[in-house]
């Protein structure tokens, strides 16, 4: 690439110093006038030249990257196995030392366990989702959201 420059550069000088070349013959002007252009040239081309050879001293850009926006990643919420109290519906469910209520209770015949659920526990997971859900899942596909009764330190109903 250096060497293309180059060569462009002395064409050009060439072709630049034959157009202000003032022959000798011509006695209007003196000889001191007869350099000013050319002296003008000179520094013209100094100029230049030193702008190209700033230009190829400087080290290539690094390359552009697009920065691809991506959502930030979390880890999943904590699951763990959990034992639902069901002997008299599903209501409510204690999980560390909070209380949480369902969404929508489920409740067998005379408060007692759901049609199709376990008596006195159904055995699955809880997943926990901060600030104030979770939800419970088992093996038969049963799903039940919860939610967390700020300042509980019991259960609304104690079952019998």
């Amino acid at each position: 690439m250096g060497t293309e420059i180059e060569d462009r550069l002395r064409r050009a000088f060439a072709a630049l110093a034959s157009a202000v070349d003032v022959p000798d013959t011509e006695p209007e002007l003196p000889s001191r006038r007869r350099w000013v252009p050319v002296a003008a040239v000179a520094a013209a081309v100094v100029v230049v030249a030193g702008a190209v050879a700033f230009a190829l001293s400087r080290p290539d850009p690094p390359p552009v990257t697009l920065a691809v926006s991506t959502p930030p990643r979390t880890t999943a919420p904590p699951s763990f196995a959990f034992a639902l109290l069901t002997h008299c519906g599903v209501d409510e469910a204690k999980v560390g030392n909070t209380y949480f209520e369902a969404e929508t209770p489920l409740s067998g015949p005379a408060r007692s366990a759901p049609a199709g659920w376990d008596n006195p526990y159904q055995h699955g997971t809880m997943t926990l989702y901060p600030p104030d859900a979770a939800v419970f899942h088992d093996a038969r596909g049963h799903e039940v959201r919860f939610r967390a009764r700020p300042g509980a330190t019991g259960f609304k109903h104690l079952c019998d």
